[in-house]
């Protein structure tokens, strides 16, 4: 194979002229002339068995180019965009053959490259790392949560129901007289001052007590879900049974013990500080990290091809649907839950997908300029790092990711590190 020429056609579109020689050509026409022709019915001859200077006289050699054609000239357009030394982002490709015959095969190819970048001032950023303070209040709303997650439900039974209560009771809506669908529960347990009924529903049970039977009045909202209820007035019947309250364990150093490895109280605190102001700090240095993503971002000059963002969010969104695949959900069917659509998704992440495709051309073109290099060593290293990650085989993994965009994962890595290494980090005062 040769490449004839690389010529630019407009600003990140190249036309290369690639040349297949007639070996290359020819094993490939014979390749799908194999194919064709054993679908083939010729007189005489059982099917697939007619001699091939026979059926070539019937048809034509030509009848067997395009096929030809389409069978070698991915790998010799795979081959030609590697021989010029070109990354193309597209998978659109302008195709026009100029010459094909038994010597061979003559065909240009129009592609969609990545742009040339310019970043300047990539060394010396300038950030600061957010404080990190942790307060006596933040260790005891932690603790608290804690206590919150270990509480006990206990019935209480010598007072009325009060805000903040769980009830349980029955209750049948009416409106105008007649009960309604969905109106009514037999037992029912509801956390009052939660908000989850219709307003004033929960604010009119407070005060009641266990065994009484009472009416509440209410409005249903001109946006409640229910068009045959919207704005009607009802009243629900209810009979209460139960009022529950949470009750926290109390903070002492029994309950450390029964919940952590510690034996007293102000050995927990300390930890539960220590690990408040670790995740604080890891908080921080992400600030930075984020920080300095952004001034990245808004030092990229170049003239980037519409397919590089449009790709970025392909990506995106089959990320998110595999993420709600394992969470049991389809993608078609989040949509139609949250009434959105494919376009409003694609338009939400068209901001993310851009700066991610102008963070990546930045930091591999820092990879350019510093010379900055992965080791056989380094990805080895990471190999075996994917493939105790997924339990599997090295070998495997190694024939599931391609080398080429792994190194170049690992390098733009580096350059993240490189630019955080020289970058000029103050702490807050």
């Amino acid at each position: 194979m040769k490449l004839i020429s690389c010529t630019e056609e407009s600003a990140n579109r190249r036309k290369l002229e690639i040349e297949v020689d007639a070996e290359t050509f020819k094993a490939a026409y014979n390749k799908v002339f194999a194919k064709q022709t054993a679908k083939l019915t010729v007189p005489g001859f059982r099917k697939g068995k007619a001699p091939k200077a026979l059926i070539e006289k019937m048809y034509g050699k030509e009848a067997f180019y395009e096929d030809a054609v389409n069978e070698v000239y991915p790998e010799a357009l795979e081959w030609a965009i590697k021989e010029g030394g070109l990354a193309y982002v597209d998978d659109k490709i302008d195709l026009d053959v100029s010459k094909v015959d038994e010597e061979g095969l003559v065909f240009s190819a129009v592609i969609t490259v990545k742009p040339e970048v310019k970043i300047e001032g990539y060394k010396g950023l300038k950030a600061e790392r957010p404080c990190v303070n942790v307060s006596d209040e933040d260790v005891m709303k932690d603790i608290d949560a804690t206590r919150d997650r270990n509480a006990r439900t206990v019935a209480v039974s010598d007072r009325a129901l009060e805000n903040g209560d769980i009830a349980v009771f029955d209750f049948e809506g009416f409106v105008d007289g007649v009960p309604f669908e969905g109106g009514k529960a037999e037992k029912y347990t509801l956390t009052i001052g939660s908000g989850q009924f219709i307003p004033g529903f929960e604010e009119q049970m407070v005060g009641h007590s266990i065994d009484e039977e009472f009416d509440v009045n209410v409005t249903f909202p001109e946006e409640y879900h229910a068009e045959e209820l919207k704005g009607k007035e009802a009243v629900f019947k209810i009979k209460l049974y139960e009022i529950k309250v949470r009750e926290l364990p109390e903070l002492d150093d029994e309950f450390v013990k029964d919940i952590s490895e510690f034996d007293t109280v102000d050995e927990y605190k300390a930890d539960v500080k220590a690990q408040l102001e670790k995740k604080a700090a890891e908080k921080a240095e992400d600030a930075v990290g984020e920080n300095l993503t952004e001034q990245l971002i808004g030092l990229v000059e170049a003239d980037i091809p519409e397919a590089m963002f449009t790709n970025r969010v392909d990506d995106n969104i089959r990320d998110f649907a595999y993420r709600l695949q394992s969470q049991g959900l389809r993608l078609e069917d989040y949509l139609m839950y949250t009434g959105g659509s494919i376009d409003a998704l694609r338009e939400s992440m068209r901001g993310q997908a851009e700066n991610q495709v102008k963070l990546r051309l930045g930091l591999e073109k820092i990879v350019e300029l510093e010379g900055i290099e992965v080791s056989d060593e380094e990805l080895d290293e990471e190999f075996a790092k994917l493939a105790e990650q997924y339990q599997m085989d090295v070998a495997a993994v190694k024939s599931a990711i391609p080398v080429d965009g792994l190194k170049g994962d690992l390098a733009v890595d580096k350059a993240i590190k490189f630019v955080r290494e020289n970058a000029e980090i103050s702490d807050c005062e």
